[in-house]
């Protein structure tokens, strides 16, 4: 059975940072593109990064370069560094496989949220 389960969430201040982790089972994970996502109140779930079985990344232009997406394939643990965090990153945060929006993949955990506010 597919399990995902995000943590490392919080509230931080704008300009602090965070690192959300993912441990899945039950899943292909290891072997599978992976990403972080995100749903903020009132806005559609939106992919923020993703990176393959191999290691290659790539984020949400607004991301780019104050997240980093990372995997440890043989924990099935994915990671999420998030720095110089803003506002608007103020979201739940969950994992998934890199295609879970587009292909509609039903299954998703409860996420983590994070709050960025002074």
């Amino acid at each position: 059975q597919v399990q995902f389960v995000e943590s490392g969430g919080g509230l931080v201040q704008p300009g602090g940072s965070l690192r959300l982790s993912c441990a899945a089972s039950g899943t292909r994970s290891s072997v599978s593109a992976m990403g972080w996502y995100r749903q903020a109140p009132g806005k559609q779930r939106e992919l923020v990064a993703s990176i393959t079985s191999s290691g290659v990344a790539d984020y949400l232009d607004s991301v780019r370069g104050r997240f980093t997406i990372s995997r440890d394939n043989a924990k099935n643990t994915l990671y999420l560094q998030m720095i110089s965090l803003k506002p608007e990153d103020t979201a739940v945060y969950y994992c998934n496989y890199g295609n879970a929006l587009v292909s509609g993949y039903a299954y998703w955990g409860q996420g983590t949220q994070v709050t960025v506010s002074s």
